[in-house]
């Protein structure tokens, strides 16, 4: 027996062990080894109303303690992928020979026109300086200006593409969507690579190597967690990944879509007709129950598309796609670039967009560019999809959603 067995053994769940001794099989039990101890070194101490007894805890429960829920099977095994997932996607751009390139978190530029984004400010919000027109001053502001938090990197990497040819940004995106749901967080992890002298068919034909690497990559160097996924969150994981592997892409223009929907017959919350942006809905009929696999959605109304993308010969769309999975709609959106000066200066008078502010990215097109493509890809939204999690919350280490920045 162990000399410290009467202290081992009122121990709480939650302690924290060392032990030291023999690896040995144990037939006649559930699990296939044990080990018999020769040693067992108490390092901390749990208190018995340690949060998280030997029992089964709901998601929302544990949500509630954050800093705890790492140590349970499921969150352990989401963020092991998570970290391995990460390294996927790393490796895919390194071994093509893409520049990682870290761009601001701090902007004044909005990449999306969206207008919701958090601002960054030193000054006293009780009492601001002022203009003579009585707005708020933000020449005497930190940065001389109005600055925010960046709802993503591409304005700023599309200028390294020009340089080195093959980039990517993999880094923090903030919107301040006032979005409670299953798929909206105000703090999250964009992919964004930028690829020079390509359009949009070299495009998508990245987005579906880089797809298709990192799910092969997660489902071998992350085996045990995607088999713990498989079993006890998405019986159909495994089938449904390999499906993916196993499936050239679909392509269809998104006039094709909106024809095909419109004759589907099926009633939609959001109806269809052309010059709409497809809901999630409309994207899981088409993936789903018309393609019944990943596919690519291209040439968008440029009406509801950002100033940045390449207008085609019709002079109605845009050189944009769209990828589609089924379960869960478009996980990625790109576009080649408009690389023509003048077309891309009066398509952002027609926005209402200020030259001046965004000289430095027209400089892009003044000074030898060329023709160029990229999109985007939320981490997290690719993370919840190979691990059949349901909610954003739940592959964040901490959440930050609406009335929420708890940890």
């Amino acid at each position: 027996t162990l000399e410290n067995f009467q202290e081992i053994a009122h121990l709480n769940v939650g302690s924290a062990v060392r032990v030291k001794g023999r690896v040995v099989e144990t037939p006649q039990a559930k699990q296939p080894y044990e080990i018999k101890a020769i040693a067992i070194e108490v390092e901390g101490t749990s208190l018995p109303e340690y949060p998280l007894q030997k029992k089964r805890h709901s998601l929302e429960y544990l949500r509630t303690i954050a800093h705890l829920r790492p140590r349970t099977n499921t969150f352990s095994a989401v963020f092991k992928v998570r970290s391995v997932l990460a390294y996927a996607i790393h490796k895919f751009f390194q071994e093509r020979g893409f520049v990682y390139v870290h761009t601001p978190i701090i902007t004044s530029s909005d990449c999306e026109g969206a207008g919701e984004m958090f601002q960054v400010t030193t000054l006293d919000m009780d009492n601001p300086p002022r203009t003579d027109k009585g707005a708020v001053d933000y020449s005497q502001d930190f940065f001389g200006k109005y600055t925010s938090l960046t709802v993503s990197g591409q304005l700023a990497v599309e200028p390294f593409a020009m340089a080195f040819g093959s980039v990517y940004t993999f880094g923090p995106t903030f919107r301040a969507e006032n979005s409670n749901t299953t798929r909206h967080a105000a703090e999250f992890w964009m992919i964004e690579p930028e690829i020079a002298f390509a359009d949009l068919s070299d495009d998508m034909a990245l987005a579906e190597d880089m797809i298709k690497y990192i799910i092969s990559y997660v489902l071998e160097n992350a085996k045990e967690e995607m088999d713990f996924f498989n079993s006890f969150i998405d019986k159909g994981l495994h089938e449904r990944l390999n499906g993916i592997l196993n499936s050239d892409f679909g392509c269809i223009t998104y006039t094709e879509a909106v024809d095909i929907l419109e004759k589907s017959g099926h009633t939609f919350q959001y109806p269809v007709k052309w010059g709409c942006d497809l809901q999630t809905e409309h994207e899981r009929y088409l993936t789903e129950e018309i393609m019944k696999k990943p596919m690519f959605v291209i040439n968008y109304p440029k009406e509801i598309k950002a100033f940045y993308m390449k207008i085609n010969g019709d002079n109605k769309t845009v050189a944009a796609m769209d990828l589609l999975v089924p379960g869960v709609g478009e996980i990625i959106g790109g576009s080649q670039r408009e690389e023509n000066l003048e077309v891309l200066e009066k398509r952002m008078e027609e926005m209402g967009l200020k030259k001046e502010e965004y000289s430095w990215y027209l400089d892009t097109r003044r000074f030898g560019g060329t023709r160029h493509a990229g999109f985007g890809l939320g981490f997290e939204r690719i993370l919840m999809y190979m691990t059949g999690i349901q909610n954003i919350r739940d592959v964040l280490p901490y959440p930050r959603t609406v009335n929420n920045a708890d940890f």
